[in-house]
C-alpha cells in the first residue's frame, strides 16, 4: 500500500501550532508521511506545498477571532477548489466558534475538529474508520496492541468498583461511552479477593467493602458486557489473595483480562490481606506469573510502592522493583509492566522522585536483553523475549482532601510522570482522598490527565538534570549492595537466591528488606529508621543522619 501524505499548518496570521503538532504525531502513528509547514503560513504557500508533495490530505488550523477566521477559510476554500475537485481531502481544527464558521463552507472540509476530540477519535479518522458506530474491532483488545496503537499517548487506566453491582454496571457504561480510559481496573471487595471460591468463609456484613461484590463468574461477564460500548475499554482486576490459579483461569475466560497485577512480598498475613504466610505466598505469586506468561498475557508486579507507602527508603523501593522484574522474567513473563508510583512516601521532591524511577528503569533495563543462561522454570522460554512497558501513577496517599487542590496535584503529577515517556498512565482520581471514584469522577479526572499529557508532550527533558543523574547513580550503587546481601542469604544448593521464595522471605525476616511501618509485624522487623533529606528518603541512624546500605547491612556483608 502506498504511504499517504498529509501537509499541515497554522493558517494565515495564526501562530498556534501545538494542535497541528499533536495531529501530525498521531498521523505518523497511523502510518502517514507528514509535512509540517509551521505557524502563520499564507494560503498560497500551503497550497504550493500540497501540490509539490502530492498531498492526500491538507490540514489547517486557526484559533483566533471567528469572524477573521471565517473570511480566511473562505479564501482558502476558493483558492483550493482545484485540489479539492482533484480528490485532495481537507481537514480543519480550531476553537469551537471557529469550527462553527468552518461548517458553513458547504462540505469543503472532510473533517472539522473543534478541540474536544480524544486522540482515539483523531486516530480513527486518520485510519479511515467511520466516525460513528465504532465496533470492538476498531479498538485493540490486547494490552500491547493498544499501547502501540495509541502512541505517542499512553493508554489510560483507572481503578473502579462501587459497593453494588447495579451502580458499578451503570457507571462502567458511562465510562466506556465517554471513552474516558483504555483500561478499567475492576476494584472488587475484599471478600471476593480472598473467598470467591469459599462462600463458607464469606461474611455478609462485609459485602461491598472495598469494591464491587462479585460472587459468580456471571457477575464478571456482566461487568465485561457493560464495557462493550464507546471505546471498548480493556478490563483487568486483582489477582486475589487465595485460590490464585482458579481466579486467573476465570478472569481469562470471563473478562479477557488485560494483564495480571500481583505483588512479590505482599497480600498475605504480613499485610493482613490474605491467609498465606510470607514464603508460601511468594511461591504462589511466582506460579501466577508463570500461568500468565505461558498465555502471553502481560504481568505487572505492583510491588515497590508497598514499600514506599510504608516509609521504606528509596533504595529498598528500587531493590524491590528490580526483584519484581527479575522474578517476572525468571518465571516466564514475556511482557512485563513496570509500575512506578510517584509520591510514595509523601514528601519526596519531584526531582528525587523522578530520579528514583529512572534508577528503577536503569536497573531493570538489562533484563530485556537476550540472556541465554537465564534458566526459566515452569515452561518459560530460556533466553526468550522480555519486553518492559512503563506504567506510572500518582501516589495513593498524596491527594489533598480539598478537591481543587487535588485537581492541581493530579495535573502536576501527571506532567512530571510524562518525563518517563510511559506506556500506561494509571489515573488515581482527584476524589480518592474523599471517596471512591464514581463514573463521572473518572470522566473528569481523565479530562484533567489528558490535558496534562498534551502539554507534557512538548516539555523539556527533565531527566538530564545533574542532581537527578547523581541520585540515580547513588541509588544504583546502593541497590547493588542490598542485592548482594540478599544473595548471601541463600543456603548451599540455591543457585538463584533472587528468585528463591525461601531466600526472599528471609530477606524480610532478617531485616534486609524493611520499612518503619513493619513494626510489631509477624514477618517484618520494622527496625529501620527513615527520613526525608533534601527531597529523598534515606535510612538514618539514631541521630537522624543518613547511613549507607553497607553501614546498615554490615552484619550481612
Amino acid at each position: 500500500m502506498t504511504q499517504k501524505t498529509v501537509v499541515a499548518a497554522a493558517l494565515g496570521e495564526c501562530v498556534h501550532v501545538a494542535g497541528v503538532s499533536n495531529f501530525l504525531r498521531l498521523a505518523e502513528t497511523a502510518g502517514w508521511k507528514t509535512i509540517f509547514l509551521g505557524p502563520a503560513v499564507p494560503v498560497e504557500q500551503v497550497l504550493e506545498a500540497a501540490r509539490r508533495e502530492k498531498a492526500d490530505l491538507v490540514g489547517v488550523s486557526y484559533r483566533l477571532t471567528p469572524e477573521t477566521g471565517e473570511r480566511l477559510l473562505g479564501q482558502f476554500a476558493e483558492a483550493a477548489s482545484e485540489l479539492h475537485e482533484a480528490g485532495v481531502k481537507f481537514a480543519f481544527a480550531g476553537t469551537p466558534p471557529v469550527a462553527e464558521k468552518a461548517e458553513k463552507l458547504s462540505g469543503f472540509f472532510d473533517k472539522i475538529f473543534d478541540s474536544s476530540e480524544s486522540p482515539e477519535q483523531v486516530l480513527a479518522y486518520l485510519k479511515g474508520q467511520p466516525a460513528r458506530d465504532l465496533s470492538e474491532k476498531d479498538f485493540p483488545q490486547r494490552t500491547v496492541d493498544r499501547i502501540l496503537w495509541k502512541r505517542p499517548y499512553p493508554i489510560l487506566r483507572h481503578h473502579f468498583g462501587l459497593p453494588t453491582m447495579e451502580d458499578t454496571l451503570r457507571d462502567i457504561e458511562l465510562i466506556a461511552e465517554a471513552q474516558a480510559v483504555d483500561v478499567i481496573s475492576l476494584g472488587i471487595d475484599q471478600d471476593a479477593q480472598e473467598n470467591f471460591f469459599r462462600p463458607e468463609r464469606q461474611d455478609p456484613r462485609q459485602k461491598g467493602a472495598g469494591g464491587v461484590p462479585v460472587r459468580s463468574p456471571d457477575d464478571y461477564r456482566a461487568l465485561y458486557n457493560a464495557s462493550r460500548r464507546g471505546n471498548f475499554p480493556l478490563l483487568r482486576t486483582y489477582s486475589g489473595t487465595d485460590d490464585f490459579i482458579r481466579l486467573a483461569e476465570m478472569y481469562v475466560e470471563t473478562i479477557n483480562i488485560a494483564w495480571c497485577a500481583i505483588p512479590l512480598y505482599w497480600f498475605n498475613l504480613m499485610d493482613g490481606r490474605g491467609p498465606w504466610d510470607l514464603e508460601g505466598s511468594i511461591r504462589e505469586h511466582q506460579q501466577v506469573m508463570a500461568f500468565y506468561g505461558q498465555r502471553d498475557i502481560p504481568v505487572e508486579l505492583n510491588e515497590p510502592h508497598h514499600w514506599g507507602m510504608r516509609d521504606a527508603p528509596d533504595v529498598i523501593f528500587v531493590v524491590s522493583a528490580f526483584l519484581a522484574a527479575y522474578n517476572a522474567k525468571k518465571y516466564g513473563v514475556r511482557d512485563y509492566i513496570a509500575q512506578m508510583m510517584f509520591n510514595s512516601p509523601p514528601g519526596l521532591s519531584d526531582a528525587m522522585d523522578l530520579a528514583k524511577m529512572l534508577a528503577v528503569m536503569e536497573m531493570i533495563a538489562p533484563l530485556a536483553a537476550p540472556s541465554p543462561h537465564f534458566a526459566q522454570p515452569n515452561g518459560g522460554t530460556e533466553g526468550g523475549t522480555f519486553r518492559i512497558w512503563k506504567q506510572v501513577r500518582v501516589g495513593l496517599l498524596s491527594h489533598p482532601l480539598d478537591p481543587d487542590a487535588a485537581r492541581g496535584h493530579l495535573a502536576a503529577s501527571t506532567y512530571l510522570q510524562m518525563a518517563l515517556k510511559p506506556d500506561i498512565l494509571h489515573i488515581v482520581g482527584h476524589t480518592e482522598a474523599h471517596h471512591a471514584a464514581t463514573g463521572p469522577d473518572i470522566i473528569e479526572a481523565s479530562k484533567i490527565v489528558r490535558r496534562a499529557i498534551q502539554n507534557a508532550l512538548g516539555a523539556p527533558d527533565m531527566t538530564h538534570d545533574p542532581a537527578i543523574r547523581a541520585r540515580i547513580d547513588e541509588l544504583k550503587a546502593e541497590a547493588a549492595t542490598t542485592l548482594e546481601a540478599i544473595r548471601g542469604l541463600a543456603p548451599a544448593g540455591v543457585d538463584d537466591p533472587w528468585a528463591d521464595a525461601a531466600a526472599l522471605a528471609r530477606s524480610v525476616t532478617s531485616g534486609i528488606m524493611d520499612a518503619p511501618q513493619l513494626g510489631n509485624n509477624k514477618f517484618g522487623l520494622g527496625k529501620i529508621r527513615t527520613r526525608i533529606i533534601n527531597g529523598a528518603c534515606f535510612a538514618v541512624d539514631e541521630k537522624g543522619k543518613a547511613i549507607s546500605e553497607r553501614q546498615r547491612l554490615s552484619k550481612f556483608l
